[in-house]
């Protein structure tokens, strides 16, 4: 028998829906270009730097584990770092240089042009990973940013956007994890050929 508890719920599933049609009619050809980045990132003999605050950075940790370890399909780990991982860092970098240089940090010290950094914020304005995907594009390094809501700043600073067009955090979120799984299932049945660099 339905109650008034159900109507969060399904307001909730309402809107996860929605956001499922939207990724579905708008990011596809999107997800297309995020695989093919990832594929020429890893046949360059380059890694993944990726990173987010909060539950952005769960999801960080969660992609780099599906890479190193495997998604579904059974292959060679894949090189990839969550910067959201190392507690000496994070607090050594927030206490000396401040909490907006957590990330960029770490991308100025481990990054090479041949890298891809993947960027995980909900609004597009987290402040320490805009920073962070300024010194990657110092750097030249390429980035790919989930994003939610407008995008935000970092809709302009990545190279490419897949963005979730709603409000509420917690379905982005859920995209996000989504967006994840699509692009590793892309990864995990990909024939590398690794590349030499001259």
């Amino acid at each position: 028998m339905a109650t008034e508890t159900d109507d969060p719920f399904r307001s909730h599933l309402t809107l996860h829906h929605q956001a499922l049609m939207s990724v579905g009619q708008d990011l596809v050809p999107l997800i297309h270009q995020a695989v093919e980045m990832i594929v020429t990132c890893l046949e360059d003999d380059g890694k993944l730097l990726i990173m987010g605050n909060g539950g952005s950075a769960a999801d960080a940790q969660h992609f780099a584990a599906e890479l190193v370890g495997r998604y579904r399909a059974e292959r060679d780990g894949l090189p990839a770092i969550a910067l959201t991982t190392d507690s000496s860092i994070l607090t050594a970098v927030g206490n000396d240089y401040g909490f907006e240089q957590v990330f960029a940090r770490q991308v100025a010290a481990l990054a090479r042009p041949e890298d891809l950094v993947v960027v995980l914020s909900t609004s597009g304005n987290s402040g320490n990973v805009v920073a962070a995907v300024r010194t990657a594009n110092e750097i030249g390094c390429r980035s790919i940013g989930l994003l939610g809501r407008d995008g935000g700043a970092l809709r302009d600073l990545v190279d490419l956007p897949l963005t979730v067009p709603v409000e509420s955090t917690a379905v982005v979120q859920e995209m996000h994890i989504l967006l994840i799984h699509l692009l590793c299932e892309a990864v995990d049945h990909h024939d590398f050929e690794r590349r030499e660099r001259s």
